[in-house]
This record gives C-alpha cells, sequence and structure tokens, in this order.
C-alpha cells in the first residue's frame, strides 16, 4: 500500500481513470436522467477527461504538482456538458491544492478533496443534491478523521459509493427511473481508480456500473439546447455576473475557471444568440458548440463488438464464426473505411483487432482523428493468429478494462511463425537467403534458411516450443502443399505430445504457413 502519491503514482490514476471510463462510458451513458435524459453523461466525462490526459501527454511534467496541473488544464479546456464541467472544477480543486506538492500523504489528500469540493459547487448558479455534488461532498466526510493516505482514499472511496447510492432518494427523477446519478457514478469511478492504485489492485466499487438500467428515459428539460463556449480575456468578477445573467436565460449554469485566465461556460437555453451574446460581453468568445435536445437520442444498437481486420473472406469466416465483426481487408485499409466500418458494428464500444503491424498502424490514424462516433480501443495483434486468440478470451460480460487487458495479454503471450520462400538473393540476420530458399520467421525476424520446407517447418516448430506452449495453432493457406500439416501433426506428436493442435483454412495468404503458439 502507497503511503503517498508521487509524479509518477499520479500519471498511473490519470491512466486509470481513463481506462475504466473508457470500459463504462455506455453504461452511464444509459443512466442519464438528470439534468436532461440525453444519454451523454459518460461520453461526456470520457472526453473531458481524455482531454486532460491528452495535455498531460504533451507536458510531460515530472512533479505531483506539474501531474495535476496539466490534467487541470486539460480538463477545462476539453470539458463537455454540466458533468465534464465540474469534474474539470473537482479536478482544479485537487491541483490548485497540491500545486508546489512533490508528494502528497493522507492529511494532503484530504484537503485536495475539501477544495475541490469548495470549487465544485462554486461553478454553479444552484448546486442539486442527488448528484455528482452530493456523492463529492460524501467524500470530503469520509475522509475526515482519516490518518494515512491509504485509509483516507479508502473511507473517501467508500463514503462516495454509499453516497452513491443514496442518490435516488434525493432527486425523484432518479428513484422514477430506477438508477443512480450517472455524472455521481463517474466521479466514483475516478475515486475508485485511485483506491486501486493506492492499495495494490484492489478496487471498492462493484464491478457491475450502475444498480440499475434506465428502461424509460422520460425526464427532458423545459429548455431545447445545450451551449457552451470557452470564454477568455475576462476576470473572476465579470465571470461571477455572466453566471447570473446566464441563470435568467436558463438552467444548469456553470461558470468555471481554471485559476488562471481561462474559463468554461455551460447553459441550457432556448435563446442560443442571448446565451453567447451574454458571454461576448463578459470577455472573448471561441470554441462555442451548441446541441439541439431533440437530436440526441441512442445511437447503438449494441454495447461492444469486437472488429477483426482480415486478409481474405475465408479467414473472415472464422473470426465470424468466433463472434467478431469483420472488415475484410485484401489491401491497406483507408482511415475513413475503418471508421465507416466502426460505425458499421453498431456498438457503442469497439474494440479492434487489426491482425497486421501496417494495418495497426492506420487504424491508430483513425482512432486518433474520429471528432465523433462509437468509443475505439485497439489491442495490438501483429498477426490473424494473436487476434484469434484475443478473441478466445473476449467476455463481453467482464469489466471492460479487464477485458481488453486480458485480451492483449493473450496476442502478446502467442508467438507467431511464418514460412515464406525466398524471391530475391538477400541479407538476413541467420546468413545470406537465395531466391528459393525455405524462410523460417518468429515475430517477425527471420531465424532459419532452408532447402526443404518439411524439415525448415519441423525445426521452425521445435525452435518456437523451446519456450513453451500448450497450443499449436496453424493457419493454411491456398499455397500450403496438401501434405504439410500432416507432416506437422506427425512431428509434434512425437517431439511434443503434450501440445494440442488447431488447424483453420485461411484462404489466401502472404506465407506458405502462419502458425502460433500459446
Amino acid at each position: 500500500m502507497l503511503r503517498t502519491l508521487n509524479a509518477a503514482t499520479a500519471r498511473r490514476w490519470a491512466d486509470l481513470v481513463l481506462s475504466a471510463l473508457t470500459a463504462e462510458r455506455d453504461a452511464i451513458d444509459r443512466i442519464n436522467v438528470y439534468p436532461v435524459a440525453d444519454g451523454d453523461t459518460g461520453t461526456n466525462l470520457l472526453q473531458t477527461v481524455r482531454a486532460a490526459v491528452r495535455t498531460l501527454d504533451e507536458a510531460a511534467p515530472d512533479t505531483l504538482g506539474g501531474v495535476l496541473g496539466a490534467l487541470s488544464k486539460g480538463a477545462l479546456g476539453g470539458a463537455c456538458g454540466n458533468s465534464g464541467m465540474l469534474l474539470s472544477q473537482a479536478i482544479r480543486g485537487i491541483a490548485e491544492q497540491l500545486r508546489d506538492a512533490e508528494t502528497a500523504d493522507g492529511a494532503a489528500w484530504r484537503e485536495a478533496l475539501r477544495r475541490a469540493d469548495e470549487l465544485a459547487r462554486q461553478a454553479v448558479a444552484e448546486p442539486q443534491e442527488g448528484t455528482l455534488l452530493s456523492v463529492l461532498r460524501a467524500a470530503v466526510r469520509g475522509a475526515e478523521g482519516s490518518g494515512e493516505l491509504g485509509e483516507v482514499v479508502r473511507t473517501s472511496t467508500r463514503a462516495a459509493i454509499d453516497a452513491l447510492a443514496a442518490t435516488p432518494a434525493q432527486l425523484p427523477v432518479l428513484s422514477e427511473a430506477g438508477v443512480v446519478d450517472a455524472g455521481g457514478r463517474g466521479l466514483v469511478i475516478l475515486l475508485d481508480a485511485l483506491h486501486a492504485v493506492v492499495r495494490e489492485g484492489e478496487w471498492l466499487a462493484p464491478n457491475s456500473p450502475v444498480p440499475g438500467e434506465a428502461d424509460h428515459l422520460e425526464h427532458e428539460s423545459s429548455f431545447s439546447y445545450e451551449v457552451m463556449y470557452l470564454l477568455a480575456d475576462t476576470d473572476a468578477g465579470r465571470a461571477e455576473a455572466l453566471r447570473g445573467r446566464l441563470a435568467e436565460l436558463g438552467d444548469c449554469v456553470s461558470v468555471v475557471g481554471d485559476g488562471l485566465d481561462s474559463w468554461a461556460v455551460h447553459v441550457h437555453c432556448d435563446d442560443i444568440g442571448g446565451a453567447i451574446e451574454t458571454g461576448i460581453e463578459s470577455g472573448r468568445v471561441h470554441r462555442i458548440k451548441v446541441t439541439r435536445f431533440a437530436d440526441q437520442q441512442a445511437a447503438y444498437a449494441r454495447e461492444v463488438a469486437v472488429l477483426a481486420c482480415v486478409p481474405g473472406e475465408v479467414l473472415g469466416e472464422i473470426f465470424a464464426a468466433e463472434g467478431a465483426d469483420v472488415l475484410v481487408t485484401d489491401a491497406l485499409p483507408v482511415p475513413a473505411e475503418l471508421r465507416e466500418a466502426f460505425a458499421g458494428t453498431g456498438a457503442g464500444h469497439v474494440v479492434v483487432l487489426p491482425n497486421d503491424l501496417d494495418t495497426a498502424l492506420v487504424v491508430e490514424r483513425a482512432v486518433t482523428d474520429m471528432s465523433e462516433g462509437p468509443e475505439v480501443v485497439v489491442v495490438p495483434t501483429a498477426s490473424s493468429v494473436q487476434g484469434l486468440a484475443a478473441l478466445a478470451v473476449h467476455d463481453p460480460h467482464r469489466r471492460r478494462a479487464s477485458d481488453q487487458v486480458a485480451m492483449a495479454e493473450a496476442a502478446a503471450a502467442t508467438r507467431r511463425g511464418e514460412l515464406y520462400v525466398a524471391d530475391v538473393e538477400a541479407l538476413t540476420w541467420v546468413g545470406r537467403c537465395r531466391p528459393g530458399d525455405i524462410l523460417g520467421l518468429i515475430d517477425g525476424e527471420v531465424v532459419l534458411i532452408g532447402e526443404d520446407l518439411t524439415t525448415t517447418a519441423q525445426e521452425l516448430l521445435t525452435r518456437m516450443l523451446t519456450t513453451g506452449g500448450e497450443l499449436f495453432t496453424a493457419l493454411i493457406g491456398d499455397n500450403t502443399p496438401p501434405d504439410l500439416l500432416g507432416e506437422l501433426s506427425a512431428h509434434l506428436r512425437r517431439v511434443h505430445p503434450e501440445v494440442e493442435m488447431a488447424s483453420y483454412p485461411a484462404g489466401a495468404l502472404d506465407s506458405l504457413l502462419l502458425v502460433g503458439i500459446e
């Protein structure tokens, strides 16, 4: 158990929050009934944290205060929705309290939570109980009287979990829908992630993200639009006055600052022009975003999908039989094609198996360029055998962050082997090859040069099994000699009878044979 927080542990906390919100975004979206049933609280929280982590990556600070300051700056600049605004202020409060700190013990973290609570409540014109604010206040009270960091984090997180469970009793709309507050659930994830960091992987909240799910999201705002913008060239006095004027135009008003010279503004209203003009009177308005609530609806037919990129219809049928959606990539795909495939799954959360190193780069670029659509996570698979290994351990009912880790670990634990016929003379790691030679590759590197296909294949298999293995998977291409698989099977029974073997037809392959050991 950690006794203090430092830059490295704070960074780990931020990464874990991002991972957990990525995994539970859809579940939080589905219980979003207050202040408007627009199904986007999980998305807004995720986008806010993603912006915070992106700023942290760019700044790369090496002190605790620097890490928290970067997170605060990014969260404010990328805050989305009312929940994102409040979360950005909670992060700002923590950052302000620990601005000059190299480390933070239990007492320091207790004060940081208190400052987070103060700023979050100051951000809104009319604080409402039964929301993220109630959960944060409970965390502050839960931390009182605790000593060491581990105890402070445990008692505050436990108090937040209990407060989240009580939110339906504080807001009738939550009780009617049978759910807890969505923003409060997001805050519990943030606090519980810190608990997991401080107490070495122990989570307090249950795996199930919420005790209930809204069957009928009927709570609607009395206003038609959500208006958000950033405000510069102003001060605290004018920002406070703006908060009051916006409260006359609508509700869910928040005007939050970074403690320096930037403010983020949020309001639900009917008079879009009035909300923006009021901001212009207070400073310089930029990055305006207007959303009509009537346009927002449940966008996804299912929660999660696994999308496998495969080189051919035959291999695609294998992945489809294992439950994956398939994108056949006879040539290297382009980002637009990938984004269309992400959306085509109909899922709010898409796990991509690129199954090729070059394809993986294009997938990463496609994800980076996305401004809307489903949440996409890439599991690094360099070949189809690694993709099959990852798919075999996929469990849609598991906590998503844990499922993605399990899939990535399964892929990484699968060594891939390939057999090619050299078509030109070349210098390799193990010597010079000539046209017609048989090349044996392990994890992309040439390790064998032979003249006989069967002998080289057997030696490749033997080398791959020197580090152990329980399952040998072979993908048989159209140009694989028909008797090769039988000879390899007999060889495996002689030298490694304990290893199981599975084989699949793979259609057109670049190699003579593609194998995996896991």
